[in-house]
């Protein structure tokens, strides 16, 4: 119990360092903007590139049962040192957008060797109490992806290039600690032969498929709510000229509290169950894109704060719950393939709800633009509605 407990610490401690690279650019997207004269909507932009390289990385990991053929530790340590490699592109003086785009792309094509094979490594450790271990890891994935809007609100006085440079060599670390001190987990069973259609074939389970759509409604709303996040902050100082917002701290504050729900959603699941708690923040988050045109005129900068902070509690607090469904519902003998497919999908989708903000923005100024949100987690809550034995 004591070693599993040392295990999990270490895992997540990695995940922390190494998911500090997923929004390395948008914490310094001013400077960027600046420095290599960049356009507005090179936020959304940027966004989608490091998510179309996860996507593109997660699908050829699943295709390929990597996680399930090799060691997933050394997997992770391997993608760790190339995507800090490929986000230390970012500091080329001569970048365009266009290789700005590049290095994002890969950068986040190696996060797939991260993040769901972070979560395979737990779901090696832990067959009971899975979901509680999960709700640590996306925390930890939440803390790191907020970490770069806290490097540079509180690194002002140094360059921008240091929130760059300081992400890569944490995500160096993440993966030696990985490598050094985590062994392949107990409950591992490799695959040891290809299994081309091992992702596809998975989704003909009923329980499984209806954990997958779950999950795929959820990350319409995720991602693009913590990419424009400092876009909302910005147009509600916009609109309230009195408010002085630090955009920077606020925006870690909002994300990176994500991280407090996912554990607590973890305990709560032990209570209640997986499914209800992943169904209850689900319907949640979806009542908080309903209403997010209203708080924008709210007067109370504070009682807008609030409802972000909430919003991104409740935005995030699921996303382990989804992963335990899905890894519980998968064979053991490609866990691994069905996380990383997931995820694939999941993030595939992530790219289109980004772009579909990012163009609406241009064409108007009005904040109901992000009640768009409310579609994924309503056809989320339809799929998980279904009737399925409960877990």
């Amino acid at each position: 119990m004591k070693q599993q407990s040392l295990i999990l610490k270490v895992i997540v401690i990695s995940q922390f360092l190494c998911t500090s690279l997923w929004f390395a650019s948008n914490g310094v997207i001013n400077d960027l903007v600046i420095n290599f004269h960049l356009n507005d909507s090179a936020l959304g932009h940027l966004t989608s590139s490091v998510q179309f390289g996860f996507l593109s990385g997660t699908l050829i990991f699943a295709i390929l049962t990597i996680a399930d053929r090799y060691s997933p530790s050394k997997v992770f340590f391997i993608s760790a040192l190339l995507s800090a490699l490929f986000n230390f592109g970012v500091l080329w003086k001569g970048n365009s957008l266009a290789s700005l785009l590049l290095f994002r792309f890969f950068t986040g094509f190696f996060l797939a060797g991260i993040y769901p094979v972070g979560m395979k490594i737990a779901a090696d450790y832990y067959e009971k109490g899975l979901g509680k271990s999960l709700g640590f890891l996306v925390g930890a994935l939440v803390l790191g992806t907020a970490l770069p809007h806290l490097l540079k609100g509180t690194t002002n006085t140094l360059p921008w290039e240091s929130v760059i440079l300081t992400t890569a060599c944490l995500s160096v670390m993440g993966g030696l600690f990985m490598v050094i001190m985590v062994p392949d987990g107990p409950y591992r069973k490799p695959s040891h032969k290809l299994n081309l259609s091992a992702c596809f074939s998975v989704f003909k389970n009923l329980k499984f498929r209806s954990s997958a759509f779950g999950y795929f409604g959820h990350m319409w709303e995720l991602y693009a709510f913590w990419a424009f996040t400092p876009i909302m902050l910005k147009a509600y100082s916009i609109l309230h000229p009195k408010a002085v917002l630090n955009i920077p701290i606020l925006s870690f504050l909002i994300i990176g509290i994500g991280g407090l729900s996912c554990i607590l959603g973890g305990f709560i699941s032990q209570t209640i169950g997986v499914k209800k708690t992943a169904f209850m923040a689900l319907l949640l988050s979806c009542g908080c894109c309903l209403i997010s045109p209203f708080i924008f005129s709210i007067e109370s900068k504070n009682l807008f704060i609030i409802f972000l902070v909430f919003w991104g509690m409740v935005v995030i607090a699921d996303s382990p719950l989804f992963s335990t469904l899905v890894a519980q519902n998968a064979p053991p003998e490609i866990k691994g393939t069905a996380l990383t497919i997931v995820n694939c999908i999941g993030f595939a989708i992530t790219i289109i709800s980004i772009q579909i903000i990012n163009s609406v923005s241009s064409h108007t100024d009005s904040n109901s633009i992000y009640t768009i949100l409310a579609i994924g987690p309503i056809l989320g809550l339809i799929a998980l509605s279904r009737k399925t034995k409960p877990l």
